[in-house]
């Protein structure tokens, strides 16, 4: 009998989108409040969770913690379809209905907030509950409060590396954990810590005197410069110089039990789903309602997916099925959190966090052999409790976050088998992060690809939907195989990319060595190597999807942009000059259009056939657009109503028109 307790606390019952009525399904409510555990450190096979053992015990022994909770529901649960979606958040985000329903927002209560009411049509309960344990709570967004791990009463104390890059001009200060939402481990003596500089990953790291920077906050006020000293801020005189790499490293003290964050997820997924009251008796609002839970998670959050199911969360105390199949969107390697001072959203690119842990084996859903260890280990080894899985990503996977390795054997490249209970999809010609062509922020040398995953991820997760609810199998999986000559090697893709006027192409893609962080990372969660080391000799083959005449990627779902194309959809973007020029750009990818007649092709000596070479009429172009929707729609990998946005977009943005701006058919980033 399990000794855990959960105990749920609603603050407020507010209509949800302003009350508005989604078809058969009725009006929507948002219940708020938090859930709140008592867990038993000593529970039968319960999970390795990093410093368990420092964690304080209440008089009964066992460890508390709470989490906000946040649950939009049918008012009347009879007239909702039985299902349950948890919304695996992201960095204290709520994707779900900004993914799946192109709505969102900081309001929930704004009708805009749905969007299109795709989720709240088809009767979807909608759970979201916080699991990171590092964020600043600033009352809307979703986190864990989590113990910090102490020894004979005292915080833990040890090093931490910290990473800044600003792509903003006249930034003075950053806090030290680089981002305004994130709690900092606060520097405990700057006399032994270290601050150097590098324009590019791979540039020799050059320390910065200690006379040019300090440990402030800083501002500018009537064109002096104000420092208030602060053991959280880092301040650079002059300031930071744009995209170039600052590593400070530090002695430190205050970590988190980040792992319980997951524990807290499979207990309070498991109450809602096979509930009827919490520990206290306060009753569960969705009890003997929910016949299936699946979850989703985009980014972040879909490695959080990857990691909860590899960990073994999916299997509850009384060992059933939390999920019965979750989707994820470029939710590529894993999330490394589970350690002692976690940093949660860093990431590794080729050019940001290169070197921080998040792509370590094993990578694939099935097991297969280490080259390096010697270990044997897959993402899904529990087939008792292991969810049906539809796992998307884009393009940008390839070149920025080592996106081959999730289909791919790591001892040497080649296409490994998907498991029966796995799809796989990447989304051709799509960026990770669709970010609007006029944001200011923007820093690439090329406009921004905003070509939007939303109809893709939709159909995708209808596809999920009747694999679980219904047992029909989706479509067979569908990513650039080696074997398929649509895999190669990086040198080899851009020794095919077509030679662009204006367009520059990468050095590399982000490479994956295989990292030393110290004796104890894997088996304890303690980093001691600080910067880590490439093991030399020692690096998992990176391949990405080879192109075709266009410089556009092969292989994959490919949406009408692709088969109807008016420009070249790059999964990648290089910086411009004066921020780490030549670099990879985040995750973004970028765009580059046809010209739009044969003149102009000619004239500016562009291998590329032209708009009007490819589309003798507007019709013609619509007609192709038409034919590429009807077949997605017939394979299941775009919805109808999608597919109606897209032959009304066609034939609104006539190709042809010089006054119509060349971009993707559906956009996203809008808001970003």
């Amino acid at each position: 009998m399990s000794r855990n307790q959960i105990h749920l606390e609603f603050a407020s019952k507010t209509p949800f989108a302003g009350g508005v009525t989604f078809g058969n399904t009725g009006p929507y409510e948002r219940l708020l409040g938090t859930a709140s555990f008592a867990i038993d450190p000593n529970e039968k096979d319960l999970p390795f969770i990093c410093d368990l053992e420092f964690a304080p015990r209440n008089p009964e022994g066992l460890v508390e913690f709470k989490t906000v909770l946040d649950i939009v529901k049918p008012v009347d649960m009879n007239r909702g379809n039985r299902k349950l979606l948890f919304d695996f958040s992201n960095r204290g985000g709520r994707g779900a209905f900004t993914r799946l329903n192109d709505g969102g927002g900081p309001d929930l209560s704004k009708e805009s907030y749905a969007g299109n009411g795709f989720l709240n049509r088809q009767g979807y309960a909608v759970v979201c509950a916080g699991w990171q344990g590092d964020l600043v709570y600033n009352g809307s967004n979703v986190v864990a409060f989590l113990p910090e791990a102490r020894h004979n009463g005292q915080p833990l104390r040890g090093k931490v590396r910290q990473e800044f890059i600003s792509d903003k001009r006249g930034v003075l200060s950053m806090p030290v954990s680089g981002n305004a939402n994130i709690q900092c481990y606060p520097v405990l003596n700057r006399a032994t810590a270290t601050l150097t500089l590098r324009e590019k990953e791979a540039d020799p790291r050059v320390p910065l005197p200690a006379s040019e920077w300090d440990l402030a906050k800083a501002k500018e006020k009537d064109g002096k410069i104000e420092l208030t000293p602060s053991n959280v801020d880092l301040h650079v005189k002059g300031g930071f110089k744009t995209g170039w790499i600052y590593e400070l490293i530090y002695d430190t003290e205050g970590s988190r039990v980040m792992g319980l964050g997951f524990l807290g997820l499979r207990n309070l997924v498991s109450l809602l789903r096979y509930g009827k009251a919490d520990s206290g008796g306060v009753g569960n609002p969705l009890a003997g309602l929910i016949d299936k839970v699946y979850g989703y998670g985009a980014s972040l959050a879909g490695r959080v997916v990857r990691e909860f199911v590899y960990e073994g969360w999916n299997r509850d105390a009384e060992g059933r099925r939390v999920f019965d199949a979750v989707q994820t969107h470029t939710g590529i390697g894993r999330l490394y959190f589970n350690m002692r001072f976690a940093q949660i959203g860093r990431y590794p690119r080729q050019h940001e966090e290169h070197s921080y842990p998040s792509e370590r084996y094993p990578f694939n859903f099935s097991s297969v052999p280490d080259p390096f260890t010697g270990k044997v280990d897959g993402v899904l080894t529990r087939p008792d409790t292991d969810p049906l899985i539809v796992h998307c990503h884009t393009s940008s996977e390839y070149w920025e976050r080592h996106g081959s390795m999730t289909h791919t054997d790591p001892r040497d490249g080649s296409d490994v088998e998907i498991p029966a209970n796995v799809r796989m999809y990447m989304l051709a010609g799509s960026p990770h992060a669709a970010i609007a062509a006029d944001n200011p922020r923007w820093a690439g040398q090329l406009p921004p690809n905003n070509f939007s995953p939303q109809p893709f991820l939709r159909a995708c997760f209808v596809l999920m939907d009747r694999w679980a609810s219904q047992g029909v199998p989706p479509p067979p999986t569908r990513v650039p195989r080696r074997s398929d000559g649509q895999l190669v090697s990086p040198e080899e893709a851009l020794k095919k990319f077509p030679k662009i006027p204006g367009v520059n192409l990468p050095a590399t893609p982000s490479r994956l060595p295989l990292w030393n962080y110290g004796p104890e990372f894997d088996e304890r969660g303690i980093m001691s190597i600080f910067p880590p080391e490439a093991v030399k000799g020692k690096e998992y083959p990176i391949q990405v999807p080879q192109v075709d005449a266009d410089g556009n990627d092969l292989g994959g779902v490919r949406y009408p942009d692709m088969q109807a194309p008016i420009a070249t959809y790059i999964g990648w973007a290089l910086r411009k000059a004066g921020f780490a020029e030549g670099e990879l750009m985040m995750t973004n990818g970028c765009l580059k259009a046809f010209a739009r007649t044969k003149a102009e092709r000619e004239k500016i000596g562009d291998p590329r056939l032209s708009i009007e070479e490819r589309y003798p009429s507007h019709q013609a172009y619509i007609d192709i657009v038409k034919r590429t929707v009807d077949e997605l729609v017939t394979e299941g990998f775009l919805l109808p109503e999608d597919g109606e946005c897209y032959i009304a977009a066609a034939r609104r943005k006539n190709p042809l028109d010089p006054s119509v701006t060349i971009e993707p058919l559906v956009t996203a980033g809008k808001d970003e």
